[in-house]
C-alpha cells in the first residue's frame, strides 16, 4: 500500500541535500565548537557560516540570531528572558497561540491578555490600544497558526505598538512564532517591525533538534538555563553543530516560488472536498491563509476515527497540533474561533508540502467522503 504524506504541517522530510550537509557534520567534522584544535575550528566556522545564512534569510544583523534546540525552547526564552527582570509584567497574546508561547506565559506569574480573533481565525488589531497598560512589556502574536494556517498581520500589529513605544519609558517587546510560515512568506524582522522571532529547522526540510531566535540589538533578554558562554551565554551547552548545519542548509534550498502550485493543489482539496460533502466546513480565512493548510471539520464525524480511517487507506492527516496529539481536550484554536466542542472534535488539518502530488491529493478527495459518511452512520448523525 502506498503510503501519502499530508501532515507537514507537524514535520517535513528532510531534504537530500541537507542530509549531506547533515552526515559531513556528524561524520568527518563532529568538533566541539568551543575546542581550539583543528576539528574544534571546522565546526566554528560551520556554525559562523549557519549564522550568516540565518542572518541573510530574517535580515538581520549575525550577532541578532542565537541557535537553540526547538522552538519551544526558542519560545520559551523569548517569552520568560524577556520578563525575568520585569516587575509586575503584563503580556499580550491572542488565543490561538501555539502552547509553547501560551503556557510559559500562564507560568510566568504575569497578567495575561488576550487579544481576540474573527472567527475566521484573524487578531482584532484594533482591539490592541485597549488592551495596552502602562507595565504591558510584552505582546506575542504567531506570524501563521499551526492548527488552521491563517495569517496574522503583523506589520500593521507593530505599527500600533512603535506608536505606543514613543510614549514610554520601557519600550513593550514584539515577539512573534513564525515557524509554520518560514517556509511560505518573507520573514524579514526589518519590514515586519518585530523585536524577537522564532523558526524552526525542521518545520523547513531541515533536521529536528535545531532551532533559531532573532533578538533585535538592544533588546534585554535573560538566560532561562544557565553553564557556560556559548550563544553568548543566552543558551549554554555544546552547539548541536550538524542540526544547526542543516538548518542553514535547508533554509539554503528553499523554494518559495513552490507556493503556488501548492495553493492550487489545497485549492483542488477545498474543491473535491466540499462537493462531495456539501455540509462540511472550512475552518479560517482562505484569503489570509498559508498555500498549503487546510482545517476541516465534517459535522456527525469525529476528527480522530477520521484521521485512523485515513491512516489505514495509508493517508496520513492530523486533528491539530502534533505537540497536542496527545490531549483528550477539543483544539483551544477552534473553540477561539466559536467552534462547538463537537464541531471542534470534528476536525482535521490537511497540510501540504514540497513532495505532494495530484496523483495524491485526488486520492485523499476520493477516499475521504466514504469515511465520513460511513462515521456519520455509525454515530447516527
Amino acid at each position: 500500500m502506498k503510503k501519502i504524506y499530508l501532515d507537514y504541517a507537524a514535520t517535513t522530510p528532510v531534504d537530500k541535500e541537507v542530509s549531506r550537509k547533515i552526515e559531513v557534520f556528524s561524520e568527518d567534522k563532529f568538533g566541539n565548537p568551543s575546542s581550539l584544535h583543528s576539528f574544534g575550528q571546522e565546526a566554528l566556522f560551520a556554525m559562523d557560516h549557519s549564522r550568516e545564512v540565518v542572518a541573510d534569510f530574517l535580515n538581520c544583523k549575525r550577532k541578532e540570531v542565537y541557535f537553540l534546540s526547538s522552538a519551544t525552547e526558542a519560545n520559551n526564552l523569548a517569552v520568560f528572558g524577556v520578563l525575568k527582570k520585569r516587575n509586575d509584567p503584563h503580556v499580550i497574546a491572542s488565543p490561538i497561540e501555539h502552547k509553547a508561547v501560551l503556557e510559559p506565559i500562564k507560568r510566568s506569574g504575569a497578567s495575561f491578555d488576550h487579544l481576540p480573533v474573527s472567527s475566521d481565525g484573524i487578531v482584532k488589531k484594533e482591539k490592541l490600544k485597549e488592551l495596552i497598560r502602562e507595565n504591558t512589556v510584552l505582546v506575542s502574536i504567531g506570524y501563521a497558526n499551526s492548527e488552521i494556517g491563517t495569517l496574522q498581520p503583523l506589520k500593521e500589529i507593530s505599527e500600533i505598538i512603535r506608536e505606543e513605544n514613543k510614549k514610554r519609558k520601557e519600550k513593550i517587546i514584539f515577539h512573534t512564532d513564525a515557524v509554520q510560515a518560514a517556509n511560505y512568506l518573507s520573514c524579514d524582522v526589518q519590514s515586519l517591525g518585530v523585536d524577537l522571532l522564532t523558526i524552526s529547522g525542521h518545520k523547513m526540510y531541515g533536521p529536528k533538534g535545531a532551532a533559531a531566535l532573532f533578538i533585535k540589538e538592544g533588546v534585554d533578554v535573560s538566560p532561562i538555563i544557565y553553564g557556560a558562554s556559548q550563544e553568548k551565554g543566552l543558551r549554554p551547552g555544546t552547539e548541536n553543530v550538524y542540526a544547526i548545519a542543516g538548518l542553514a542548509a535547508a533554509i539554503e534550498v528553499l523554494d518559495k516560488n513552490d507556493n503556488e502550485r501548492t495553493e492550487e493543489l489545497r485549492d483542488r482539496i477545498v474543491r473535491g472536498v466540499l462537493s462531495e460533502l456539501p455540509d462540511a466546513k472550512v475552518n479560517g480565512s482562505m484569503k489570509d491563509r498559508l498555500p498549503n493548510n487546510i482545517n476541516f471539520t465534517f459535522k456527525g464525524a469525529e476528527g480522530e476515527s477520521i484521521m485512523i480511517a485515513l491512516d489505514r487507506e495509508g493517508v496520513a492527516v492530523s486533528t491539530g497540533s502534533a505537540c497536542a496529539s496527545n490531549s483528550l481536550s477539543p483544539s483551544h484554536v477552534l473553540l477561539s474561533l466559536g467552534l462547538s466542542h463537537e464541531e471542534a472534535h470534528g476536525s482535521i488539518r490537511v497540510s501540504l508540502g514540497r513532495f505532494t502530488t495530484k496523483e495524491e491529493v485526488d486520492f485523499f478527495i476520493e477516499k475521504l467522503p466514504s469515511i465520513v459518511n460511513k462515521l456519520r452512520m455509525i454515530s447516527g448523525k
